[in-house]
């Protein structure tokens, strides 16, 4: 190759088998993800887990959380090859053992191990994506790559469904085996190794002090939903975690060879990016998690409606990275398409504030379309402006830290938002309820009133009518106050996503516009 060509010019391509292998298994990352959500209440329901489904739900993201950096850091070390295929070991094994396990406890325990590999592959896909393509090709690879997650968004539900209800949840772990053999053998074959290294020592303590913060945080913020957040288990828990993670910037300031390096959680572009992301997932939860429950107990729609309304977002959500990848690589500007996101985002938040039971149903369908075509783009922004805002060397911890904040959201904001309703939930409705209703039903019935999910729980709800037989117009009166309480929490819930968006839209304005031809200078090495 000859020396005068520019750095551009001279990076390698990937091969067809090395993108493949990408495509391969940034899929297999999303079926599981997709996947999970449908058949994980079977397999609580099955292996008699019911009372721990939330630890089946945290333990596996503080894993999955925890690698997403510190593989992230190894691959810039040994390369992207290894790490990916250490990562697939992991994921091959947890998906066996969950397959075989005979106990929900064990069942968690192999979900953990699976996402000590799962954590890292969408992150180290985009790696590799950045390691072989210079800027313009890097970000339509980028969008492309979101093909494989639109896919699995779009079958994988309906499919691990059907295996389910029609033959058992231990069928969609054992679909992993050979697929992820195969992703295995495309990328030993087809992702080239690390011809150097660029440092040998690794930051052991950074990664003991890692793990607890957020081990800490986590827990404490999965306690959040059921403890009250004075108490020793959620406030104790995360004081514990904010020195933890005062401890850990310490260190990565001071070691030689951080986990973190300094440069990427004091970069202005990434500090943005990272902040407004978190803030988005609010949002995003109160889209995912909480509209259906508005649909369904608020409005009385079927779950099948339910999901048909919430299809435009999931598709668009997951089909929107494609575009936008595309139109970075043709413009080479990100800052519009970001702010015009959040913006879009935020809007949809706004309207779902004012939701009621007589909103219809084509309004909902609209407010749908918005938030996906918002969310969609923001993942493949992020992926690459973080590349654009660090040095070549920090690709992987770049990519993965962003993930890494992703992580962190999938796993607080969920706490922080239900703990938010439920407080709601039981204020509204001791103003709703009849005062006559609690005199003719025992404790047990009345503590169920508690949840403010119970629309949902057929027993409950049946327990609720037997006990107030005797009056048909108390029980619909009930019913009633339920709902309202139900609409007064989930407006909660969507003006603390609308509010956080807001300042995320704010935050997002701030944003520096990096350019993508030049390269950003490492502080660590010499100018």
């Amino acid at each position: 190759m000859s020396h005068n060509k520019t750095d551009a010019e001279s990076l390698p391509t990937l091969t067809k088998l090395g993108l493949a292998a990408l495509f391969l298994t940034y899929f297999l990352s999303a079926f599981m993800v997709n996947g999970l959500s449908i058949a994980s209440p079977k397999i609580a329901a099955d292996l008699n887990g019911m009372d721990l489904f939330s630890w089946a739900i945290s333990l596996p993201a503080l894993a999955a959380a925890f690698v997403t950096l510190l593989y992230g850091r190894l691959s810039d070390v040994y390369g992207r090859r290894i790490m990916l295929l250490i990562s697939l070991v992991f994921f091959l094994a947890g998906a066996v053992l969950a397959g075989i396990s005979q106990t929900f406890v064990f069942n968690i325990v192999a979900r953990a191990i699976n996402g000590l590999g799962l954590g890292a592959l969408a992150a180290l896909c985009f790696a590799v994506i950045g390691d072989f393509y210079a800027p313009v090709e890097r970000s339509r690879w980028t969008g492309l790559l979101q093909i494989a997650a639109g896919v699995a968004a779009t079958i994988v539900p309906t499919m691990v469904g059907i295996i389910t209800d029609n033959f058992s949840w231990r069928y969609f772990f054992w679909i992993f085996v050979p697929v992820t053999i195969a992703g295995m053998i495309l990328v030993a074959i087809g992702v080239p190794s690390k011809t150097e290294r660029s440092a040998s020592k690794i930051d052991y303590s950074g990664a003991v002090v890692l793990a607890l913060a957020l081990t800490s945080m986590i827990l404490g913020f999965s306690y959040a939903d059921r403890r009250p957040w004075i108490s020793m288990n959620v406030l104790g828990l995360l004081l514990i975690s904010l020195a933890c993670w005062c401890l850990f910037i310490w260190i990565e300031r001071k070691t030689e060879a951080p986990i973190l390096d300094p440069q990427v959680f004091t970069n202005r572009t990434f500090l943005i990016a990272a902040v407004a992301c978190l803030l988005s997932f609010f949002g995003f939860v109160g889209i995912m998690s909480y509209y259906p429950l508005f649909l369904q107990g608020v409005q009385l729609k079927s779950a099948t409606l339910s999901g048909l309304v919430l299809t435009p977002f999931q598709m668009l959500m997951a089909f929107m990275g494609v575009p936008a990848g595309l139109l970075l690589a043709k413009t080479k500007r990100y800052k519009w398409l970001l702010v015009l996101s959040y913006a879009v985002v935020a809007v949809a938040m706004f309207c779902m504030v004012f939701f009621n039971a007589e909103t219809p149903v084509w309004l909902g369908v609209l407010v749908m379309v918005l938030g996906g075509l918002g969310v969609g783009a923001i993942p493949t922004i992020n992926i690459l402006i973080v590349q654009f805002a660090l040095p070549k060397r920090l690709l992987g911890i770049a990519v993965a830290a962003i993930f890494f904040v992703v992580a962190i959201g999938q796993a607080v904001t969920p706490a922080i938002m239900g703990s938010a309703m439920n407080v709601t939930y039981e204020k509204s409705l001791q103003n709703l309820l009849p005062a006559e209703a609690s005199l003719h039903m025992d404790e047990a019935t009345f503590e169920s009133l508690a949840d403010s999910r119970i629309l949902m729980n057929n027993n409950a709800m049946a327990g609720l009518e037997d006990a107030l037989s005797a009056d048909k117009n108390l029980y619909a009166q009930t019913v009633l106050a339920i709902r309202g309480a139900l609409r007064s929490g989930l407006e909660t819930v969507f003006l603390i996503g609308a509010i956080t968006m807001l300042m995320a839209f704010l935050l997002i304005i701030t944003i520096p516009e990096v350019s993508m031809d030049v390269e950003v200078r490492d502080k660590r090495q010499a100018p």
